[in-house]
């Protein structure tokens, strides 16, 4: 009876333990500054964006197809020319 009960409490945490493996991304894509996926309650700064997407971009085709660093390279291009706005002295 011990025997078939440590074998259910085994097979309930494995069972338990999978959603918990499928949230990981894949090939250590960022989802969130991709496609804005897995991302609830973050909220970078401009300058750490920028930085995030740089490591992102450096990781290079290892990881992401060549569309998505295009995608990447062009959220980048724009938070940074919100970044000289936004550092532009005012009128």
């Amino acid at each position: 009876m011990k025997k078939i009960t440590v074998s259910v409490c085994v097979v309930a945490v494995a069972l338990a333990a999978i959603p918990a493996f499928a949230s990981v991304p894949p090939e250590g894509k960022d989802d969130c500054l991709l496609y804005g996926k897995n991302c609830p309650n973050v909220l970078d700064s401009l300058p750490e964006r920028i930085a995030k997407l740089n490591n992102e971009i450096a990781k290079g085709e290892k990881v992401y197809t060549s569309e998505e660093l295009n995608k990447l390279k062009r959220k980048l291009k724009q938070d940074n020319e919100t970044m000289r706005a936004l550092q532009k002295p005012g009128k």
